[in-house]
């Protein structure tokens, strides 16, 4: 199982977006199961504005790759985007009344396999 397959198997499991993300690569980012379950806490439901599963891949880069976090964060971003237009949560749902761009579980496979190829 890749580690894309592994964060879509979390989310169904009811992990939220980031720790579905987070978890899945934790080995990566240098982190046990339960140190990436609480620091995916704070960028789930976009409570951060942003993607939770967003998020945290880019904690995973900023971890992994603390000498060029930003350039690969951007490079990251800049995929996601292109794929769905947006990197806010409200926006990818649909904001209050608009139509939804992504679900919760596009987000984390998109934001995984982008991940898993940056990696």
């Amino acid at each position: 199982m890749t580690l894309s397959e592994k964060a879509v198997e979390n989310h169904k499991g009811f992990y939220s977006c980031s720790a579905s993300v987070l978890c899945a690569f934790a080995d990566e980012a240098g982190l046990s199961q339960q140190e990436a379950k609480t620091a995916a806490g704070p960028f789930a439901g976009g409570r951060m504005g942003k993607c939770g599963a967003v998020l945290a891949a880019e904690y995973v880069l900023s971890k992994k790759y603390p000498e060029s976090a930003e350039e690969k964060i951007q490079q990251f971003e800049n995929e996601f985007t292109a794929m769905n237009k947006t990197l806010m949560c409200r926006e990818l749902k649909g904001g209050l009344f608009g139509k939804p761009i992504r679900s919760c579980r596009g987000c984390v496979t998109d934001a995984s396999e982008i991940l898993e190829n940056m990696l």
